[in-house]
């Protein structure tokens, strides 16, 4: 891994703010309107004004950048953000449910030397968009500091690391939150030199995996690349622009999960079971499920057990039935045809096998609209009934087809990323998000 160090943080002072979980919020790009206006009422000086300020009548351009930087240097004069007195790293615990069970995930935040994607031993697994990173950079230009942490993982198959960090947070004060959807996040600041030179000893050699934040790891090159160009084409070795905030999470630790991230799409065909079936035939193994759209958490319950990448469910609306469909050596066949470039890991995903087998080869839907995204069962069921609120759902016309898919796992990624591949859009969704508002990194 390039150089991990630990930084002086900017932080909210709360002799001013009061609670820290009034002035969080989760990242900006998972944030929909309603929410964004609840966080703008939940406190005025909650960090939404900063990660996503909201357009104001009259705007005609980048207002609402400005008005973010604007916010930052009001907060700051006036003591409601302060900064650390020494660089520390952050351990950083979030405590939440799965299934009716506690799960405690561990990382520390630190700042991390950037390097391009492909350029170094920090890798992507996801495809970025243009449009995003023009947004975040308008931001961090603005702003000139991290407003969000990226999320890294790293291999730590001991777990050294988060013990050693753990065990020197004893004596340290925790700050605490709770966000809106009720995980308790805790962070504590260790500012021991020695523990912190060990830490970042510890890291030098390890790779980094970019688990969310693709889109503000770029910016942050980005800006970088920027601010060079503009100091005569490159910066001081220390200049604080050569490093953006990562929480940093070992990929072994128990708290590590990945949840699934099904499709709800519209304008295709309403398939019957028979139509999937006849049109998967010789390259998945299919079976219907008994009990209309509800046998949905059947389904996904077969699914869990198996913990197959090469099973998917699909509901036909035609004749309200679940397909479950079992790939076979057909559809590795298939695979090897249709994604000769990628790598064996690639093809083996079950959203690979969704997207370019299922969706665009045997369903025939090649170039179909955008999915919605939901990661419950209910929200599956919820959608084909018209009821509910998918946060991603861009029109209000009913949905014609449903599909349940397994999540990459964190092995997924780490192998995927090797091969310098991305995997296809919404593989994995790391659960819980990483709080905005528990610490900015100045750049400046």
């Amino acid at each position: 891994m390039p150089q991990t160090a630990p930084f002086a943080a900017l932080r909210y002072n709360l002799d001013h703010v009061g609670a820290l979980s009034d002035v969080i919020a989760p990242p900006y790009d998972v944030i929909d309107p309603e929410l964004q206006d609840q966080l703008y009422k939940q406190h005025p000086a909650n960090v939404i004004r900063i990660i996503l300020n909201r357009a104001e009548p009259g705007d005609k351009g980048d207002e609402k950048y400005e008005r973010a930087a604007k916010f930052v240097e009001q907060w700051k004069s006036e003591g409601v953000l302060m900064t650390e007195a020494a660089p520390a790293y952050y351990v950083y615990h979030q405590t939440f449910e799965v299934d009716g069970q506690t799960v405690v995930r561990r990382g520390f935040q630190g700042r991390v030397r950037t390097t391009p994607f492909g350029e170094g031993n920090i890798y992507p697994h996801e495809e970025t968009h243009p449009k995003a990173k023009v947004d975040r950079l308008k931001l961090t230009t603005a702003t000139k500091q991290n407003n969000s942490q990226i999320f890294g993982l790293y291999p730590d198959p001991s777990n050294e690391v988060i013990e050693l960090l753990d065990a020197a947070t004893a004596g340290i004060t925790p700050l605490e939150a709770t966000d809106h959807l009720g995980v308790k996040h805790t962070i504590w600041p260790v500012t021991d030199e020695a523990v912190c030179a060990k830490v970042s000893q510890l890291m030098e050699d390890r790779p980094m995996f970019v688990a969310d934040g693709h889109h503000r790891y770029e910016t942050s090159c980005n800006y970088k690349a920027q601010l060079a160009a503009e100091h005569g084409g490159s910066l001081p070795e220390d200049h604080p622009a050569n490093y953006v905030m990562t929480m940093l999470v070992g990929m072994s630790d128990p708290g590590m999960i990945v949840l699934p991230t099904h499709r709800l799409l519209r304008g295709t065909p309403t398939f019957s079971s028979t139509e999937i079936i006849a049109k998967l035939a010789g390259k998945f193994d299919c079976e219907v499920l008994e009990g209309g759209l509800n046998a949905a958490h059947a389904a996904w319950g077969n699914m869990e057990t198996a913990d197959d990448q090469g099973l998917i469910a699909l509901y036909a609306v035609g004749d309200d039935t679940w397909v479950m469909a079992k790939a076979n050596e057909g559809a590795a066949a298939e695979m090897t045809q249709l994604a000769a470039a990628q790598s064996e890991d690639w093809r083996k995903l079950g959203v690979s096998l969704l997207h370019r087998l299922v969706f665009d080869n045997l369903l025939g839907l090649a170039g179909h609209s955008k999915p919605t995204y939901v990661h419950e069962v209910d929200e599956v069921v919820n959608g084909i009934n018209g009821e509910g609120s998918q946060a991603e759902s861009d029109s209000d016309e009913p949905y014609t087809l449903a599909a349940l898919v397994m999540p990459a796992k964190v092995s997924d990624v780490e192998a995927i990323s090797l091969h310098k591949e991305r995997m296809p859009a919404k593989s994995t969704y790391f659960y819980p998000k990483l709080l905005s508002g528990l610490t900015f990194n100045p750049l400046a």
